[in-house]
């Protein structure tokens, strides 16, 4: 059963609506375009273009993959859907893709969104 940050990532993907959340301590604006587990865990492929990190944020946004079990304090709001420029590198966070908002999508999704 899906847990309730796995829900409300849904949700914000399927309404493509920005997510601001908590991770690792850091508050974080993110767009999250792929959903899906990694050996069991549930992971998002998300665009992060606000926010804080313990890295640097590039100009503009950088592509994150978050572990839900990480993510707290998540709220949805509406804005701009941001997923950065083209993404020419396949991604590896997450081995089981369930969502994709990429119509496109080469990873075979359970449910397109």
């Amino acid at each position: 059963m899906p847990s309730p940050t796995y829900e409300l990532f849904r949700e914000a993907m399927a309404a493509r609506q920005q997510i601001v959340c908590t991770y690792n301590g850091h508050r974080r604006e993110v767009c999250a375009v792929i959903l899906g587990h990694t050996r069991g865990e549930e992971k998002a492929l998300t665009y992060q273009f606000g926010g804080d990190t313990s890295s640097v944020l590039p100009a503009g946004g950088e592509w994150r993959c978050l572990a839900l079990s990480k993510v707290s304090d998540v709220e949805l709001r509406d804005g701009p859907w941001l997923s950065g420029g083209s993404h020419s590198a396949s991604q590896s966070c997450i081995e089981s893709v369930d969502f994709d908002v990429n119509p496109d999508s080469p990873y075979s999704p359970k449910h397109r969104l």
